[in-house]
């Protein structure tokens, strides 16, 4: 009987063992195979241009993986999703988080909210190159980001439960946007907080508006432009128009938190303020210039303060260096952000399309600001604990005194 249950055991050890030797050997057959299939194809491209043998052996690659994937990953996927992934990645891969691949989807979404008009909750969101999370770095009036309590400079953490590390904006963006009426839930780090913030903000329609002015005290003009969108220009044209109509005699041009926006738009804007000459130029990695200049027909004839903070980016960094080269009005707040590149969304046959990094932009006095910022004429540090407590803007008051002489 003992020999007869050795016998048994020894037959079914056996035959485990032999079971596993073969799926080993399966595997091992099948990982040779792609390998072999990988060396064929540079095998094949030798002799060839670079660019041939790139694409051959990228080519057998890509088809290891995703049969690979397809073979072993525990989740069903969509070869979709693979596709946009492995694009996504080739643009990441360039170290740069303002270069980006946008799917046919997310390209419509960039357009309806460059027209100013989007579904989300309505607030500005940017990213520095060495950040890790995204930042708020500015919030719409009457928005339910504003209803909500979202603050410029909240780091959001997680959306609705996704961790947000690493992400870029876009990324970000596409997490927060939703269906009118839902809710979506951020994760957020504040100063000042010793724990993290949840905080459920409403997605609706908002329709931005990027351009608020009123007269304040001495008849000087208060302009608050957001952000440079196709509407803006009108929007601004009309609002120094019914400040000129009241009576203005000095202006404030607010720029704090502005993250920039059309290069178009912003040039626009700033031949209705500057003498003649250039108001930017580009540079690209060739070497090749692009000037943008005014007609100075219209240049301001009143004095005027500019507002920006560490949030005001890009294109309203090309406006405010303008204006202080220039010498026609008072840079005043506390450093700006420093990205003086220029991106350019090009279009693929596909309906997708890569927002690329393209040349780098200069002011009129030839000054570099990427990662540096502009330095304003008059530092003044923005005094938050007053702001949330009772609505006191130190910064809009400085503005005040100083065009008021006091």
């Amino acid at each position: 009987m003992e020999n007869g249950k050795k016998e048994r055991n020894g037959y079914w050890s056996g035959l485990l063992s032999g079971l596993l030797l073969a799926v080993l050997l399966l595997g091992l057959a099948y990982i040779g195979r792609q390998v072999y299939r990988i060396y064929e194809a540079r095998q094949i491209a030798n002799g060839k241009e670079q660019s041939e043998l790139l694409t051959d052996y990228t080519t057998a690659k890509i088809e290891v993986i995703e049969e690979t994937i397809e073979k072993y990953y525990l989740s069903d996927t969509e070869l979709s999703v693979l596709e946009d992934g492995l694009y996504s990645g080739m643009v990441d891969a360039l170290g740069d988080p303002y270069s980006v691949y946008y799917s046919a989807a997310e390209l419509t979404e960039i357009q309806q909210k460059t027209e100013g008009i989007y579904y989300g909750i309505g607030a500005y969101i940017s990213k520095g190159a060495t950040d890790d999370f995204c930042t708020i770095s500015g919030v719409i009036k009457d928005t339910p980001a504003e209803e909500a309590g979202l603050r410029a400079g909240d780091i959001i953490y997680e959306v609705d439960g996704v961790l947000a590390q690493g992400m870029g904006t876009t990324e970000i963006v596409a997490l927060i946007k939703g269906e009118e009426g839902t809710i979506v839930t951020l994760t957020l780090i504040r100063e000042g907080e010793t724990d993290y913030l949840e905080v459920p903000v409403e997605r609706r329609k908002i329709e931005s508006p990027t351009v608020e002015w009123e007269m304040l005290e001495n008849n000087i003009g208060y302009i608050l432009i957001t952000e440079f969108d196709d509407v803006t220009t009108d929007q601004f044209a009309e609002a120094m128009a019914e400040c000129r109509g009241q009576g203005m005699q000095s202006l404030i041009l607010d720029l704090r938190s502005n993250p920039g926006g059309n290069l178009s738009t912003v040039c626009e804007i700033a031949r209705m303020l500057l003498p003649k000459g250039l108001i930017v130029y580009t540079e690209d990695k060739a070497g090749n210039r692009e000037e943008y200049s005014c007609d100075g027909d219209r240049v301001i004839d009143i004095p005027v303060v500019v507002l920006v903070n560490g949030y005001s980016a890009s294109a309203s960094e090309i406006l405010a260096g303008a204006i202080q080269d220039y010498g026609v009005g008072t840079i005043m707040g506390t450093t700006t952000f420093g990205k003086g590149i220029v991106q350019r969304i090009i279009s693929l046959s596909d309906g997708s399309a890569v927002k690329l990094t393209v040349s780098k932009y200069y002011t009129p006095a030839g000054n570099d600001i990427h990662e540096k910022g502009i330095v304003p004429d008059v530092e003044v540090e923005f005094d938050g604990d007053a702001y949330y407590a009772d609505g006191t803007d130190n910064q809009l008051e400085e503005a005040v005194r100083h065009l008021s002489g006091e």
